[in-house]
């Protein structure tokens, strides 16, 4: 009888379906280009984008945690006009020179179910390391249907208060708060 159900035990537990491990997933560069705005002298909204971007996402959905490291390359910068560029890339704005890429880590994903709906982690900008929440909208991971790999997306955004990080330069006049957004795609690590 304790063979038999050492046998049973055994072989249920051989037959129970394995775990699910942590993914890792690379930022893919040609989807993933952060966008920032901010209000202009109380005219308007500018937007500014960095078009080079890297990084990983380790997602584990069984166990709901995860990681995200994201690097920009603040070199990038693209406001829409090499002068303006020029402009933002100075001391007093991203000092590109000292200050070449800007990070978020995070090792807290927040979950709604089987959705990623909030990642928790440090900003650093300026050589300035704060806490930052970003929002995830529209998470979905699905086979790639032209690099047939599984990929995750979303949209993230957040509010931070650029003075909080060193960057003082015209405020009131150029707004303190900026908003982040970004699309974000990644592909399965092979």
């Amino acid at each position: 009888m304790k063979k038999t159900l050492a046998s049973v035990l055994v072989a249920g537990a051989l037959a129970a379906p394995a775990m699910a491990a942590p993914v890792e997933y690379n930022i893919d560069p040609r989807h993933t280009f952060p966008v920032f705005e901010v209000n202009h002298l109380g005219f308007s909204t500018q937007r500014g984008r960095f078009n080079k971007t890297e990084g990983r996402v380790v997602l584990d959905r069984e166990a709901k945690q995860g990681s995200v490291e994201l690097t920009i390359d603040v070199e990038s910068l693209d406001m829409g006009f090499e002068t303006w560029d020029e402009h933002m890339a100075d001391e007093g704005f991203f000092d590109t020179a000292r200050h070449p890429t800007i990070t978020f880590k995070s090792n807290k994903l927040i979950f709604d179910g089987d959705k990623v709906v909030g990642a928790e982690g440090h900003l650093t900008l300026l050589g300035v390391t704060r806490p930052v929440k970003l929002k995830v909208e529209n998470f979905t991971c699905k086979p790639h249907p032209m690099l047939k790999k599984e990929a995750c997306g979303a949209d993230i955004s957040t509010v931070i208060k650029r003075s909080e990080f060193g960057m003082t330069k015209l405020i009131p006049a150029v707004g303190d708060e900026v908003r982040i957004y970004s699309p974000v795609e990644a592909i399965r690590k092979d």
